[in-house]
């Protein structure tokens, strides 16, 4: 088992899950961007930055059917974040010893 998979699902506009994701989630943690969290991952939005320092020690990736059900590219993610499907998530999660979801 591999460290602790944080999902992500709101909105950096309406919440502050990721915020307080990041500020407590250890390194070697996967977070993973779901539903509204997605708009989190966009190159050059709110998040961009603290993205980028985030992965100097943590995987960060979004569920790409979410990804595209917001009109969203994959050209058009921070640097570095991955994309999974449904079948990874699933994987992730149960290579994980535990998943930890900020709403």
């Amino acid at each position: 088992m591999s460290a602790i998979l944080h999902t992500v699902n709101k909105s950096p506009f309406e919440k502050n899950s990721l915020a307080t994701c990041l500020r407590l989630s250890l390194p070697g943690s996967h977070i993973l961007l779901i539903e509204d969290g997605v708009y989190a991952a966009i190159r050059g939005g709110s998040m961009s930055d603290d993205l980028k320092r985030a992965m100097s020690d943590r995987t960060v990736s979004v569920l790409g059917p979410d990804l595209r059900a917001r009109g969203i590219t994959e050209d058009g993610l921070v640097d570095g974040v991955g994309v999974v499907g449904y079948d990874g998530f699933v994987h992730l999660a149960a290579e994980s010893s535990k998943v930890q979801s900020w709403m």
